[in-house]
């Protein structure tokens, strides 16, 4: 018996979108099991350092989300 397979491309966007949130949430589940690379570590610490030295470089998230809509117009 020849069973047809569906691969990920074939879905349409929604089932896309909705097989990636359920993905997101699935790793956002264990956290610690997603593996950190030392060079995202390094990069953390380097801009947590920047934040400390520099508090007035941070923006807040009023100002990111206004950043972001203004850029994609929404």
């Amino acid at each position: 018996m020849n069973v047809p397979t569906t691969s990920v491309f074939d879905l349409s966007p929604s089932e896309k979108l909705q097989l990636v949130e359920d993905l997101w949430d699935d790793l956002a589940a264990t956290p610690e099991a997603v593996p950190i690379h030392d060079w995202q570590k390094n990069e953390l610490a380097r801009r947590k350092a920047n934040l400390v030295q520099n508090p007035a470089s941070g923006l807040t998230w009023e100002e990111v989300k206004r950043r972001v809509r203004r850029r994609y117009a929404r």
